[in-house]
């Protein structure tokens, strides 16, 4: 399994690049921050997912392990494969993607270029469904700092879909709160902000 590569960019094509390391050129289907930042720096490195089909083989890149981890949930959801998660991680934002899933926001989520209602409604409630467990079974144990209100405990679903542990995620809310973020989309912002150093 191809984890992470980096290397310099040899050469652009629509929707990825190759990246060259130690003589090799790794044709990459990048994630839309991926590909900006590659494409402007003209080296670096990116987290990587190697798929084997029937027909070929497909290495497709991602900017942070948050983004990848979404990407590995994405494509666990019925009817969404590695071309759609692209495509939805390419058409939003990492903190605008992990918002419109904690809050159940449909209509935003089917704006994706190429993803339909049925879709997003899919993504939504399978996302959903799979980190609420996980959150709740936290939330539920003898931890102290369990967020108290909906909308704090929307921004932790949010953050453990993207990968991070529940206490790192409520840790990092509770953080939010207390620096001033007010809305859950500042404090998903802030919280992906200290997440991610």
């Amino acid at each position: 399994m191809i984890a992470y590569i980096k290397g310099k960019v040899i050469d652009e094509f629509e929707g990825g690049v190759v990246l060259e390391n130690n003589g090799i050129g790794y044709e990459i289907l990048c994630s839309a921050q991926a590909l900006l930042r590659l494409s402007a720096q003209k080296e670096g490195g990116v987290y990587t997912y190697f798929q084997v089909k029937e027909d070929g083989v497909s290495l497709y890149g991602f900017d942070t392990k948050a983004e990848k981890s979404m990407f590995l949930k994405l494509i666990t959801v019925s009817g969404v494969g590695p071309k759609i998660g692209i495509a939805v991680l390419s058409g939003m934002n990492i903190n605008d993607l992990a918002t419109t899933i904690a809050t159940a926001d449909v209509k935003t989520l089917s704006k994706i270029k190429g993803l339909g209602k049925k879709t997003a409604e899919r993504i939504i409630l399978e996302l959903r469904e799979n980190v609420e467990k996980d959150v709740i079974s936290v939330l539920t144990g003898p931890e102290i700092n369990v967020p108290v209100s909906k909308e704090d405990e929307d921004a932790v679903i949010a953050l453990t879909g993207l990968g991070f542990t529940s206490t790192e995620s409520k840790n990092a809310v509770k953080a939010a709160r207390e620096a001033g973020a007010k809305t859950i989309e500042e404090v998903i912002a802030s919280s992906l902000r200290s997440l991610n150093r």
